[in-house]
Formats: structure tokens, sequence, C-alpha cells
């Protein structure tokens, strides 16, 4: 083994980082008292053939540790070992004979921290250190890769920056999109095959794609086996970061080393060019380094107690706001810069557009856990000059009770709205006395956001998420079916607010598989015709099924992965959706930047939106159920085109039975034209722009049960 020469370098920027004079290696460790650079030939390579060590007078300032080494180069394999006081009741857990990963790695070659400790026959217990020992041989153990960032050329990429009011989200696992053999790809699973997907994606209308995790993580942390099958189960999902900086490298077609990088900003720059943004789910409120059971190969022995929330009094333990193990100490400054670090990287560098960060409330936690009312880090966030356009999205909560929904701190932020899932799901299954607050949700949530200064586009309205059924198993299962999770079916929320319409699962009658596909139908209209940016999750435009399996988390098989036979067989259903998609894009009206009633124009003209009973009265809102009808003034504002927009009149009829309504009449000679309707079959549940079929009688419409119509004023 060689020993590599050793230059000053430079503090300033973390990782590893290339210059004209050689590899610029950084990183923080406050009660480090050694640092050495490890160097390894192959991704499988047992042990280094090169080391480096870093000289405390020379190559240190302040906390941080940092050296220049002239005979390395962008692709080369690294980790670090560090060594220092080791107290686990202060939260100390240095172990110079632990490898350890570059927190601001930009790449990690293909391994598996779990499989490697498998390899030594056990998941060890992180409180066992023997002094001196040396390290174990690591060919299973993943290393981080020196990147050249400036090798891509983006070909003049920018942000699209598309405002959030005229965004749709489509929720989609970069893999599962893919990974079956009907995708018809060339590389199913991976970055490129995403990208012949885009065409879809294009034609279907969304405006962004939601990643669930990219950043590196290792699915095989999952111990659990499918009781059925007896096939070991996965970390599908990823929510359980290794590599804050480093794409997911199992996730690219070329397996060298490093490639992932250049294959996901090959995706992000073609998505670009469909005038599709990248939003990425990620995940700062844990890591994957467990709790004082769990191992050590990252955070643990770089500096332990001032990563992760412990407990006072006896910190070997650590706090779980997380509900994983362990809780990233946000708020402490140095992790604070991390994850801002961490983002910018990624909007510079990667050109990504927006985030949505899993268990936001954490972000709010004081360095002893409480929630703040203003918190540095979200704030910071929010006022980052670099992450100025970025989309940022909360999920407004987290496993310590940290419920925030509504009222997420932090300025400009959006936030999943489960309060629009819960009452909308539960509106459309027919529910009493549920149309109020469905009105609310379909209005854009004035209750929730108007009175923090936030306006509609601030609720990210769903229907479903990774998290839960998919559409499709929300109208056919009353319960979680999550057998295969190898948890008894204990896992995944109770309260799923479904209805299987008569049978559970999959079903040949075709009176109630009509139904099903009509109150999809319903759910898509109450998604991209309400206020709020909509998004749903990839496939439930073609009824994708996950069996009734609403915790999937588990499951890289054909459970979770796109059949793309089923989207062919339900391409009316894919139409139908698009088409809904065109509409919301072409009338402003779906879309607006303020609440009903905010605008001055509204104050003067009146408001946007009036509500009707079936009999088109003022609605008695203590004695409304099961309908709910509206009608908006789109006329009063111009289209792009420069022509004056229309009028629309949406009822909704969840009851089952047929409901008799009063059209409210029309000015100016216009008359009431058919835009969609539920219940219809084929082409003519919806019809293009312009091809609306005027209504024979203006005054009275029958909605059919479990339906929703929409009409718009037209010329005579």
């Amino acid at each position: 083994m060689s020993t590599l020469n050793v230059l000053e370098g430079n503090p300033f920027t973390l990782g590893a980082t290339v210059t004209p004079q050689g590899i610029n290696f950084a990183i923080f460790s406050r009660d480090a008292t050694r640092v050495m650079l490890c160097f390894f030939e192959r991704a499988d390579s047992p042990e280094p053939y090169a080391t480096a060590e870093f000289n405390p007078e020379t190559n240190r300032t302040g906390d941080i540790w940092h050296a220049l080494i002239p005979d390395v180069k962008p692709g080369s394999l690294y980790l670090y070992r560090i060594d220092g006081p080791r107290d686990i009741h202060r939260g100390l857990r240095f172990n110079f004979s632990k490898y350890l990963l570059d927190p601001y790695a930009k790449a990690l070659s293909e391994g598996s921290v779990y499989r490697h400790l498998s390899s030594l026959g056990t998941i060890e217990s992180d409180s066992i250190y023997i002094p001196d020992q040396q390290p174990d041989k690591i060919p299973l153990f993943p290393k981080c890769v020196v990147i050249d960032d400036k090798a891509f050329d983006w070909e003049g990429d920018k942000p699209i920056n598309r405002p959030m009011s005229q965004t749709i989200i489509y929720e989609a696992h970069l893999k599962g999109f893919t990974a079956s053999g009907t995708s018809g790809v060339s590389a199913p699973g991976t970055y490129k095959g995403f990208i012949e997907k885009i065409p879809y994606l294009k034609e279907l209308g969304i405006t962004a794609v939601e990643l669930l995790p990219i950043y590196e993580f290792d699915e095989t942390e999952n111990c659990n086996t499918n009781p059925k099958s007896g096939e070991r189960l996965t970390n599908y999902w990823g929510y359980s970061t290794i590599g804050f900086f480093a794409p997911k490298e199992s996730y690219a077609s070329d397996r060298t080393p490093g490639s992932a990088v250049t294959e996901f900003k090959q995706l992000v720059k073609e998505l670009h060019k469909a005038g599709i943004e990248v939003i990425l789910d990620v995940v700062y409120n844990h890591t994957a380094e467990g709790n004082e059971n769990g191992s050590t190969y990252e955070f643990k022995g770089i500096q332990n107690d001032v990563y992760y929330h412990l407990v006072e009094g006896d910190m070997q333990y650590y706090k779980n706001y997380s509900g994983c193990g362990n809780t990233f100490n946000c708020n402490h400054p140095v992790v604070r810069n991390f994850i801002i670090d961490s983002l910018r990287y990624w909007v510079t560098e990667m050109h990504v557009d927006g985030f949505r960060f899993d268990l936001g409330s954490i972000l709010c936690r004081s360095q002893t856990g409480q929630l703040l009312t203003f918190p540095p880090l979200t704030n910071q966030i929010s006022e980052d000059p670099i992450l100025k356009n970025a989309k940022i999205i909360a999920e407004p909560w987290d496993a310590g009770g940290g419920y925030q929904v509504g009222r997420f701190p932090g300025g400009r932020w959006a936030e999943w709205n489960d309060r629009y899932r819960d009452d909308i799901r539960r509106f459309i299954r027919g529910d009493e006395f549920t149309s109020t607050a469905a009105a609310t949700r379909l209005a854009g949530s004035s209750d929730l956001y108007l009175y923090s200064g936030r306006k509609p586009y601030h609720s990210i309205n769903f229907v479903t998420a990774h998290d839960g059924f998919t559409m499709n198993d929300v109208v056919s299962y009353n319960g979680k079916h999550n057998d295969e999770n190898g948890e008894e079916n204990r896992d995944g929320s109770d309260n799923n607010c479904s209805y299987n319409h008569g049978f559970e699962g999959a079903c040949s009658n075709q009176k109630i598989e009509r139904l099903r596909v009509q109150q999809i139908k319903n759910f898509f209209c109450c998604l991209l015709l309400a206020q709020g940016t909509p998004m749903f999750v990839a496939g439930d435009e073609f009824r994708r099924t996950q069996n009734g399996n609403n915790n999937a988390y588990c499951q890289d098989n054909e459970m979770t992965w796109l059949d793309w036979t089923v989207a062919e067989k339900n391409k009316d259903l894919v139409r139908f959706v698009s088409e809904l998609i065109k509409l919301r894009k072409t009338h402003s009206i779906f879309c607006r930047d303020t609440f009903f009633g905010e605008s001055e124009e509204e104050k003067k003209n009146g408001v946007d939106l009036v509500w009707f009973d079936f009999d088109g009265r003022v609605p008695d809102w203590s004695k409304l159920n099961r309908f709910l009808a509206c009608e908006l003034f789109g006329s009063r504002y111009t289209k792009q085109d420069g022509t004056k927009d229309v009028n629309f009149y949406i009822g909704m009829n969840t009851d089952l039975h047929d409901t008799a309504v009063i059209l409210p009449a029309l000015e100016n000679g216009k008359v009431w034209a058919r835009v969609l309707d539920t219940s219809f079959a084929g082409v003519d549940d919806i019809v293009e722009e312009g091809k609306e079929e005027v209504l024979d009688a203006q005054r009275r419409y029958i909605i059919p049960a479990n339906s929703i119509v929409v009409l718009a004023s037209k010329d005579n």
C-alpha cells in the first residue's frame, strides 16, 4: 500500500473538488484527532491501494480538515477513516476501524452497506468497539467517486421557472416507471428508460415530474421476506438516504462508477426540452445509520453529536421523530449548512426545479427537538438567493406529532394537503354531510392558507400519493391488503376512506367496473378543476393497481412497476385525463393566483364563484349533502389569445340516485354546452374545446348518480 503526497488544500468547498492542481478534499469533524483518506482501484476492491493522512497542523482550519492530493483524478474511488474520542454516553462514536462515506460525495459506486455487514456475519451493534482494530475488507461496500461536474454539456439548459399555479405534478418512481418488460424501453428501470417515456408524459400534459427518492440509498436494508413467495424484500421507495449529493447508481444503464451523474443530468435536460420540470422527493429528516443499535458508516463516525438528535442525559440513545431510528439535527448550524449546500448543488449543478421534503416538520425542530415558530432552516430555504426559484413543498408532519398542515413555517412553502385527500375521498364515496368540506377544498382551502398570507397554489391537492392506495385501489378495496410486506398486515394506514363498490378487488362484474371508472374520472375532475396545485401518481390515469397494498415501500416487483399493457387497455381513461388537463391549462379560472373574493376586481364586480343547490338557489350549508354545484365566471377573464373566456357550471352528484338540477341563467344570449359528463362512456365523456354540444334544455339538467358534469357558456 502506497502513501500519497498531501498538500495543504483549502477548507472552503466541502467534499471532493476537481482543481487544475489535483483533487481538493474537505470534511467537517470537530472532535477528530486523526483523518485519513483511503483510495481504491475498483468498486469491488476489498482494501485500498493507497492512503493519504491529514496533518492536523497544516491540513486543518477550525473544524474543517482539508487536503490537496495531486495524484488523484476524476473517477477515483475513496473513503475516509476518522479517529477521535469515543464516549457513547456523550454522543461520541469515533472508530478508526470503520470506513466512512464522505457526506458530500457526488456519486457512490454500486454496493451495499448492509450486504457488507451481512458478509461479516452480523448487523453490528454500534456500541461494540475494539480499539486499534484494522478495518474489515470491504468488497461489497460502496465507495465515493470523484466527479468533475464541468464535464457535462448542458447545451444551454435553463430552469423553466413555471409558476406554481400553472403546475401539474406527476409523482413517479424512477425505476418502477419503466422496470416492467411491458414498458418497451431499451433500458428498463433506468434514467435512460425514463427518457424514452417522455413523449408519453408530454402527450398526457403534466408539467412536472416528482421523483421518489433518487438520492443514493441502500435497498438491501430491509430484512423482511415475503411470506407468500419467501423472497427477500427491499427498501424500494428509498426513504433512507446515504448520499445527499449522489444520484442513485443502480438507476444508471451504465454501471461504471459515477455514470449516474451523467445519466441523471441527461434525464433533466431531456425533460426540460419537453417543458417538464423535475421535482425531487428528498429525505433530510433522518439517515440510514439507524439508532444506537445501528452501524457506523457516515455521520456517526464523523461527528455523531452534531448530526443527530440525541437523548439528553444519556447521549448513546437517539431521538426518533422520524420513526426510522434517528433524527437529523437539522437546525444545528453545521447540519443546516450541509442541507443548504446539498439543495444548492442539485439546483446549480443538476438543474432540478424543486424539492418535496419528506416529514418536513422535522426541519422545524430545534436542537433539543421542540417545534419552532421561526425555524432557521425552513426560513433559510425559503429566502436563499440561489434557491429563490426552486419549488419547495413540505410534507407538513412528522412521526413525533408535528402536524402542521396550513401552518408550515417559512414563507413561500407549499404543502401536501392531506385534508384535501380525505375530504374529497369521503365526498366522492358519497358520505353524508361532506359537501361543505369538499367545497372548501375545491375552492383552494382558504381555511388553511388564506390567513397565513399564502395562496391557493400553496395547497398541493392530491387524492393519492405513493404512500397509500392507487386511485384504482381507492375505488376497488374497502381495506388494505399488505400481507406480502411481511408485517402481518399491521403496516399501512387503516384510514383509507375507500369503497370497493360491492366487491373487494378486481372483478368481472361490468356494472361495478364501469362505476369504478366513473369514480376515477370524478376524482380527476376534482383534482384538475379545483383551485390549488394538483398532483397524481404515475399510472392513476390508466388504473394501475397494487392489489390493495397501501404501503408498497418494500415491493420492487410487478406489484409496483407500471404495467403498460394496462395503459393500452384503458386508453380511453388516459384520453379523458389528458383532455381534462388541457381544459385546466386553457382556462385560468381553474388555476387562479388568488382566493375567490380576494382580488380587487372581484370586490368591484362580484365574486367569480357562486355555489348552488340542485334547485339553483343559494345552498343551505347546514343541510347540503351529496351534491355540489357552482358557476365559475371565467367570462371576466381574457385568454392568452386575447379572446374573452367563458363561464363554467360544475355539478357534482355523489348520491346513488340521479338528480335534476336547475341551471343558472346566462346573460348576453349565451347558452350552456356540455364539456364533460363522467357518466358517459368512451369518447363522449369529454369533448375537445370548440366541439361542445349545446344543451336542448337550458334551465334543467339530469346529473346521473355518482357523476360530475361540466358545462361551458357559448354563443348561441
